[in-house]
């Protein structure tokens, strides 16, 4: 008996070590591919004059934006790759595939010529780079959300899922960090705008072969596979779904607008419109990203216990009525510290969204066609009220009107505030608590 019970405490030991290892090489590759599109955001102060005619540097920022907001259009149709890929085929080549084309388009913007060598080609090849990126992106939040989902114990779902959004916003401070470094200690301002700005990039596109690498060895989903022996048309899957794909888009839709006016908007809001210095920007936002990811796996063990729909809803009240003063007081002060403090308060709102929304997604769908049911819906969105963040924010400043985006924004929250309180709670009738 004794010997038996000492095995089965080895073999739950085991299982339990190889989920947290696959988590871990799920989440550094997610790390990586978002490392690799803020890296394009936290830099753009330094690399728009290299791709685009010389003029006034709010219209250059303006233009950069632009661009990341186009290259956010091919995350749909990534997601459709990528996605159908994860359902027919594994969730594991899905995942090393979309690594490897963020590794391409890194490694492109690394060694782009700029507009002084070859003139507008300089700003087609950026482009093309940061299409490649953005295909990638699209597929990288299905497929990972759904591997993520199906391997984390049923009971920790939800703290499983503030460690997934842990490495999203990870990307970002990774990025911010090493900016900071670069900063204050390797480079002048303009060396950083001469040649400095392909350092972050050349290092996406190592990290990314690293991921690639780490992902190759990843166990297959025990849940796909047990639903690709009963395979089913995927236009009869859609048909039944439709319905949970408009909820992703209502889910999603006030949630991502506030998480981009809070990371890659943030940093140009506190240099363009709040007058903080080059390192006083930096410094504020990393120190807010990494209040952010404290919060994560907090709010998502907390979802774990009184339910998913308390935090969505917390989120979208607060988030309705508190975006607009939040932002005008951030925008008033003229103080690091205020700012952060401010900024910080924020994230306690916008957390109730971010740590949960992963896995609040997967519970919708049933495995055969999860990963392309999270990703298709919500990479629509995030192209079309995500990634115009920055776009819209900066058109309200140049046209004088920037309280406009304050209100945009709260009214996208408002949206998925209504569905928020039509949703059920996710975490009760769960399909991945359902047979395959």
């Amino acid at each position: 008996m004794a010997d038996a019970a000492i095995g089965a405490g080895r073999a739950e030991g085991a299982t339990r070590g190889a989920t947290v290892w696959a988590v871990l090489a799920t989440s550094f590759g997610n790390l990586i591919e978002w490392y690799d599109v803020y890296a394009y955001s936290a830099f753009a102060l330094y690399f728009a004059g290299s791709f685009f005619p010389k003029s006034d540097p709010a219209v250059q920022q303006l233009q950069a934006a632009t661009l990341f907001a186009i290259a956010f259009l091919m995350r749909p149709i990534g997601s459709l790759i990528f996605g159908y890929l994860a359902d027919r085929y594994g969730r594991r080549s899905s995942l090393t595939v979309s690594i490897l084309a963020m590794c391409f388009g890194s490694a492109l913007i690394a060694v782009s010529p700029t507009y002084g060598s070859i003139g507008i080609w300089a700003a087609v090849i950026l482009s093309v780079a940061r299409i490649i990126q953005g295909l990638s992106q699209g597929g990288e939040y299905g497929t990972s959300v759904t591997y993520l989902s199906e391997i984390s114990p049923p009971h920790q779902r939800g703290f499983y899922s503030g460690v997934w959004y842990v490495t999203l916003i990870g990307g970002q401070l990774c990025a911010v960090l090493l900016l900071f470094v670069l900063q204050k200690l390797f480079l002048t301002p303009d060396q950083l705008k001469a040649w400095g700005w392909r350092i972050p990039f050349a290092i996406g596109a190592l990290a990314a072969l690293y991921g690639f690498r780490m992902r190759a060895h990843l166990p297959e989903s025990e849940k796909f596979v047990a639903a690709a022996r009963v395979r089913r048309p995927f236009g009869a899957l859609l048909r039944e779904n439709w319905r949970n794909m408009l909820l992703v888009v209502g889910i999603t839709v006030g949630g991502t607008s506030a998480f981009y006016t809070y990371t890659t908007y943030m940093q140009k809001y506190l240099k363009l419109s709040v007058g903080l210095s080059d390192d006083q920007t930096t410094a504020v936002t990393l120190a807010s990203l990494i209040f952010a990811i404290a919060l994560q796996p907090l709010y998502g063990a907390l979802s774990d216990r009184i339910g998913r729909k308390p935090l969505l809803v917390g989120f979208g009240l607060v988030g309705t009525l508190g975006t607009v003063p939040l932002l005008t007081a951030i925008r008033q002060t003229h103080s690091p510290l205020v700012a952060l403090g401010l900024i910080c308060a924020a994230w306690a709102i916008v957390s109730g969204y971010t740590s949960i929304t992963a896995i609040v997604k997967a519970e919708l769908f049933p495995t055969a066609i999860r990963a392309l049911g999270v990703g298709l819906p919500y990479a629509f969105t995030a192209a079309v009220f995500g990634g115009s963040t920055d776009a819209v924010a900066l058109y309200f400043k140049d046209r004088g009107f920037e309280d406009g985006f304050f209100w945009y924004a709260s009214a996208l929250i408002l949206v998925s505030l209504v569905v928020y309180l039509w949703l059920p709670d996710t975490r009760k009738g769960s399909t991945l608590d359902q047979p395959t």
